[in-house]
């Protein structure tokens, strides 16, 4: 009961600490993990220790497969080259050079650990990139790339720790190559081939549901399912979930039901809203369990803390510009995709983001080396905690100013409404042709109405083109038609309480009339 109780504690503070970093206009991430730092120093704040297992099996599946699902695959594809780049690239680069510089700090400490450490730190969280990037307002095709990067980083980081960790606890001969290969070949290509079962079994299970309730359900489930069959055949978990999570997603529109869609997408809003609040709070409420063995002498702890950080943020920006700008090289990539301003690489360089995840695996450190060996195991912990405080609030703090300063292109709003309004009229066009073709024997004052709204539907996307000085048609309807339903409401609402209708008209009543004035805002909104 106690645990429930701190859980349910740390939601409220978590929902609190979101609410008022929306009405301070500042991030949510980065307001979260100060006010998790801040209380971490009250003493009626319990202590929370982070479970590894926890956070890599429980927390982060379902928080990678709405990412996923909400990846535009076309998009993915189109900048897998980049995406690459970072995800593998970058994370082996990142590991080594951070694990060379703590291995020139503290030279008895064997390379092995210091790579597991590099490991660590170098992949940027997938729930910080989410939660930062698409708020800063970033152009479409960065976001993709850093959204991306994070779906995929996250398994080259772990496949990286496990074969380092077996190279410093193994009794004699560290690893082979081929041990290394065959982990590779196993986490990577196991997880591919877990990721699209879940894509088969999931799609079809979805196609077969029609209950919006039991879709719901299902996709709760299917994150945590991909992950433990992963992980049983010891594959990447991470890689199997970001397949099934690209392949449902792209095909969503076929597998499930209107109701079930709209359904599952608030579902998955209020989970990823919860659990990404939760997580921020976590890491900064961790900073006491951080501390509580560290005894290094303050001098030398800051050199190595600093050397790391530095490590850190240069490794990325060493290798960003030569990736971006290095492949355009070849005649081919640079006519199929130009070289982009110097801005855009500035902007994923300082992107870089570490989380949860980090903080997991560095608490997944073994207890000692190879012939229980000890060492510095909490002085590692620590430089990646001060890597996650570090790269989240200041780098994340200060990213909104950067693109500000930057002056980064936006996407054209333009040319985004000119392209739904041809494509709404060609999807009107087909649905009159449906009309026509079906309509035999349907009253005339039906057929009438429905090829209004088709015409009603495609004026609204033209509209768009136009400025926002004066109120638009479909703006007047939409202003018009909420007062509307404000007054049936009113009229539902006291036949009810007259004793007039039962309890579950009203509900029918409420529910057609929600419908209608979602519809209505989204519209307006758009």
């Amino acid at each position: 009961m106690e645990a429930l109780f701190e859980v349910v504690v740390f939601l409220a503070i978590a929902t609190f600490g979101a609410a008022l970093a929306r009405r301070l206009g500042l991030l949510a991430p980065i307001l979260l993990v100060v006010l998790g730092l801040a209380l971490s120093f009250l003493p009626f704040v319990p202590h929370v220790r982070l479970d590894p297992d926890l956070v890599l099996v429980g927390i982060l599946p379902p928080l990678l497969y709405v990412a996923a699902v909400n990846t535009s695959v076309p998009a993915f594809r189109l900048n897998l080259r980049p995406i690459l780049l970072l995800a593998v690239g970058l994370v082996i680069f990142t590991a080594f050079v951070v694990g060379t510089v703590v291995h020139l700090f503290l030279p008895d400490l064997p390379y092995a650990i210091c790579l597991a450490l590099g490991a660590v730190v170098a992949p940027p969280d997938a729930v910080a990139a989410t939660a930062v990037a698409r708020r800063v307002g970033l152009p479409r095709r960065v976001v993709t790339i850093l959204e991306g990067e994070s779906l995929v980083n996250d398994a080259t980081a772990l496949v990286l720790l496990r074969v380092a960790i077996v190279a410093a606890t193994a009794s004699a001969g560290g690893v082979s190559f081929g041990y290394v290969a065959r982990e590779v070949v196993v986490a990577t290509g196991g997880g591919v081939l877990v990721g699209l079962l879940g894509v088969v079994v999931f799609g079809y299970l979805h196609k077969r549901i029609t209950d919006p309730v039991l879709d719901n359900a299902l996709s709760l489930i299917i994150p945590f399912a991909v992950v433990f069959a992963a992980e049983e055949i010891h594959a990447s978990g991470v890689v199997a979930v970001v397949v099934t999570g690209l392949g449902i997603g792209h095909k969503l529109p076929l597998l499930m039901s209107a109701a079930s869609r709209l359904q599952v997408t608030a579902f998955w809003r209020l989970i990823q809203f919860l659990l990404e609040g939760l997580v921020f709070l976590l890491v900064g409420l961790q900073l006491p369990e951080v501390l509580r063995d560290l005894d290094e002498p303050v001098g030398s702890l800051a050199a190595i803390t600093v050397a790391v950080l530095a490590a850190v943020f240069l490794a990325r920006f060493v290798w960003v510009f030569p990736a971006t700008y290095l492949a355009r090289l070849v005649p081919r990539v640079r006519r199929r995709d130009p070289a982009p301003p110097v801005r855009f690489p500035i902007v994923i360089g300082w992107a870089g983001m570490r989380g949860v995840v980090t903080l997991a695996a560095a608490l997944g450190l073994p207890l000692t080396l190879a012939d229980d060996r000890p060492y510095p195991r909490a002085l590692l912990i620590w430089l990646a905690f001060a890597v996650i405080v570090a790269t989240l609030v200041g780098q994340g703090a200060t990213l909104p100013w950067l693109a500000r300063r930057l002056r980064l292109p936006p996407d054209d709003p333009v040319q985004d409404a000119l392209s739904a309004a041809g494509v709404q009229q060609q999807a009107s066009r087909a649905a009159r042709e449906r009309l026509d073709a079906l309509a035999g024997g349907a009253p005339e004052a039906v057929v009438e109405r429905l090829r209004g709204l088709t015409t009603s539907r495609a004026n609204v996307a033209w509209e768009r083109l136009g400025g926002t000085e004066r109120e638009t048609p479909s703006q007047a309807y939409a202003r018009l038609r909420q007062e509307m339903i404000d007054a049936e409401r009113e009229v539902f609402r006291a036949a009810r309480d007259s004793g007039r209708i039962p309890e579950e008209v009203l509900t029918r009543a409420y529910r057609d009339l929600d419908l209608e004035e979602s519809l209505l805002r989204q519209e307006v909104d758009e």
